[in-house]
């Protein structure tokens, strides 16, 4: 019998790449072809893991235009991440849409062919965007919400990107008037894309509509909001996290503290050219009783003078780490604030953007970790965080019980089997 070709199409980012990964891994143990669409930039991240790519073509290779180079938007924005949520959605938001919809209009005619070519049993999408090739393909697709669960909206969740708290419904009302107003352009030439392919156009401000077959949240039971409108459970799936499998990792010998407790730090590929900031805070682990393991991306070169409690690298295998780690210090990202439950370890967020904001929020609320102002803060304050967390056993008890069940519900097989379920049942 023919294994059936999954296709997973992630958004150009590490976080949905590697959730992705983590899915195709219990795909391929459930017998399943899964192969990877993805962004030219991304291009050997799915092969390292053993999974055939299928790379769509740079835009200058399609029509003289430039390809959004996500590191030099981030770098063009990066003051905007100062800003509040509120004060972001005009200088940061707006033109991430705007990105990301042009992202999707240069895609739309090499993914048409594509899926023509490979014609997979079923497309699973892990974006924010919706592509028409993909609504168009003929076969069942599934997407995966893998920002904050607030990408769903309901009227008793706060609303995206918004960070707002979840007994703040004028705070909400605010933002939503706000947001509304502000995505209206991009979202009017998002819709004229769906009509140049026969679709029907979205509600502002909806630019991706919950799949008729499937659809997979990352969020764990810990941060899960009360629905005024509770979900299908046969068509919206939790998955309790969905970790990917990761070679082990062995920490260094550091020079100095080496008994010390082990914190990990990493904003994702785009926050670590945050340099700045960095340095600021190896100032103050150079103070600490721990070891620090900080992933920097392309700016190793940057920093000259590192403490010996500190250790930098481009890159870490994350799960692998997060593991044995007693504290995380990251973004925001969904991947993070999931490794970091399924691993039992609290997690001291420094959102900078998008769905980071909403995810510090629920990771304080849930009792589970601590937000911190990314830039205003006091060497005391970070110092405080840190040893507060570290020495918060009632929180540790708290993330054990949840930590074993995440584990328990191994949430990416659970993704696969559904996912295969959906393949052969009809839309609803």
């Amino acid at each position: 019998m023919s294994r059936k070709t999954i296709a997973l199409f992630p958004e150009a980012s590490y976080g949905a790449a590697l959730n992705c990964v983590g899915i195709a891994q219990a795909l391929r143990r459930e017998g399943a072809n899964p192969v990877f669409i993805c962004h030219d930039g991304f291009r050997g991240v799915f092969a390292e893991y053993g999974f055939a790519e299928y790379p769509l073509p740079p835009v200058e290779e399609q029509d003289g235009g430039d390809a959004v180079d996500w590191n030099a938007f981030v770098a063009r924005h990066r003051e905007s991440f100062r800003l509040s949520p509120l004060d972001q959605i005009e200088a940061y938001v707006v033109p991430t849409w705007q990105a990301i919809v042009d992202s999707a209009a240069h895609a739309e005619a090499p993914l048409r062919q594509l899926l023509a070519r490979l014609k997979p049993a079923a497309v699973v999408l892990d974006n924010v965007v919706m592509f028409p090739a993909i609504k168009r393909a003929g076969v069942p697709w599934v997407r995966v919400i893998s920002c904050a669960e607030t990408e769903l909206p309901d009227p008793a969740v706060p609303p995206y990107l918004s960070g707002c708290a979840s007994d703040d419904p004028a705070g909400w009302k605010t933002f939503s008037e706000r947001y509304d107003a502000a995505v209206a352009p991009v979202h009017q030439r998002f819709n004229a894309l769906l009509e140049d392919a026969g679709l029907p156009p979205y509600p502002v401000p909806q630019f991706l509509e919950p799949s008729p077959w499937l659809n997979l949240l990352l969020a764990p039971e810990a941060l899960r909001h009360r629905r005024a409108e509770p979900l299908d459970p046969e068509r919206f799936v939790f998955l309790e996290g969905c970790v990917r499998n990761e070679g082990p990792y062995e920490p260094p010998t550091f020079a100095d503290r080496d008994d010390g407790p082990l914190v990990y730090v990493s904003f994702g590929s785009l926050g670590a050219m945050d340099t700045g900031l960095i340095e600021r805070m190896i100032d103050v682990f150079s103070t600490l009783p721990c070891r620090f393991l900080v992933a920097v991306g392309a700016w190793r070169d940057h920093y000259r003078l590192v403490p010996d409690n500190v250790y930098l690298d481009a890159w870490f295998p994350q799960p692998s780490v997060v593991r044995q780690s007693r504290l995380f210090i990251h973004h925001g990202g969904n991947n993070s604030v999931c490794e970091a439950l399924y691993f039992g370890v609290p997690s001291l967020v420094m959102p900078y953007c998008w769905d980071g904001h909403d995810n510090a929020r629920r990771v304080e609320e849930a009792g589970v970790g601590r937000a911190l102002d990314r830039y205003g803060w006091s060497p005391e304050e970070l110092r405080a965080a840190i040893l507060g967390l570290l020495a918060d056993r009632t929180m540790d008890a708290r993330l054990e019980a949840g930590a074993a069940r995440m584990q328990s519900a191994d949430g990416a097989s659970v993704a696969a089997r559904a996912i295969l379920k959906a393949i052969a049942a009809p839309a609803r």
